[in-house]
């Protein structure tokens, strides 16, 4: 059974950029957080906003990871 505590959504400390969303989602999920940002950017191309929105919205929501 996987430890929960490692499993839960959180802005990463160490795999950060601009606020560690990306990277929090990446430890989440297993993959490289080149995939995230692969997707951010790519939702950035049509102008922008729904790139900037969704991870704005998750900036908010996600809670930083502890020490």
């Amino acid at each position: 059974m996987a430890n929960t505590a490692s499993r839960a959504l959180r802005r990463s400390r160490h795999n950060r950029i601009l606020a560690g969303v990306c990277g929090g989602l990446a430890e989440f999920f297993g993959i490289s957080a080149f995939w995230f940002r692969l997707a951010l950017i790519i939702a950035l191309l049509p102008g922008g906003v729904p790139g900037i929105v969704i991870y704005t919205i998750l900036w908010i929501i996600m809670p930083p990871a502890g020490r």
